[in-house]
């Protein structure tokens, strides 16, 4: 008597086991869930590769600074002030000259009927 009431309830306990297992196997299987499942990846993805760029970012800075240091380029001289330049007529080309009668043309004319 006390082996079947072991046995019944160990199935019992099995089942409802093996039933939870599957239940939330088949939520997973949704296409909401794989949804769900493939932004997340998507964005942990995006966090691996913005900490690998700023690593990289990071190293680049630091082998700048030696290279610059290894070659003496950490000094800046003094550059001197910009120079304005005044703008000037270009007499040469008729675009910019004075001469009204030049008119410029499109090398490309737009036909919307051209192409059909």
């Amino acid at each position: 008597m006390f082996r079947r009431t072991f046995w019944f309830t160990a199935g019992a306990a099995a089942g409802v086991w093996a039933t939870t297992k599957v239940n939330r196997k088949l939520k997973q299987l949704t296409p909401e869930s794989l949804a769900a499942q493939a932004a997340n990846k998507a964005i942990e993805a995006g966090h691996r590769l913005k900490d690998f760029a700023l690593d990289v970012r990071e190293g680049m800075a630091q082998r700048e600074a030696e290279l610059d240091e290894a070659l003496g380029l950490n000094t800046h001289p003094e550059l001197p002030a910009p120079r304005r330049v005044a703008a000037i007529e270009n007499s040469d080309n008729p675009k910019y000259s004075k001469n009204p009668t030049y008119v410029e043309r499109s090398t490309y004319s737009y036909n919307r009927n051209e192409d059909h």
